[in-house]
């Protein structure tokens, strides 16, 4: 996806400050974002709470990769309902490359691990890439409005 923020505002918002961010910019989705275990860096493990009447309850997500001079953010989703009884776990890996217009480029790169042998139904990733779509195009909104946030 493209942005007119800076790569360097959204990679805050997203990765260092997601805690305070995400449920001021995405109230209709997210109820709450805490750490959970640890100092916020690679091991760390983080709650999100969804809003009552949303699909899912919660998840936690354990972080990889935090890499601040090159903008990269990596976690993997460990537990909560988004797993479907389906999936061990799903990995993800983000980048926000910088544009010559001042904006950004983020680069996702996703990885299901299934239970066994199931197979994942393409509309079930369809629901959740349009989800999260949904998630990043309200922080972008809530930082073009809040120029300070």
């Amino acid at each position: 996806m493209t942005s007119t923020v800076p790569a360097h505002r959204l990679f805050k918002a997203i990765a260092l400050e997601s805690d305070i961010i995400i449920p001021k910019a995405a109230p209709h989705a997210i109820k709450s974002s805490e750490i959970i275990e640890g100092d916020g860096g690679p091991g760390s493990i983080k709650k999100i709470t969804f809003v009552e009447g949303s699909q899912f309850k919660f998840v936690k997500h354990k972080i990889e990769v935090l890499d601040k001079e090159n903008f990269t953010y990596g976690y993997t989703i460990i537990e909560g309902c988004a797993l479907m009884h389906t999936l061990e776990k799903i990995s993800y890996h983000t980048k926000f490359v910088p544009t010559p217009d001042g904006g950004c480029i983020f680069k996702a790169i996703r990885k299901y691990y299934t239970k066994g042998d199931i197979e994942i139904k393409k509309d079930d990733l369809k629901t959740g890439k349009e989800k999260a779509r949904g998630i990043f195009k309200a922080i972008e909104a809530y930082l073009l409005a809040n120029p300070d946030a």
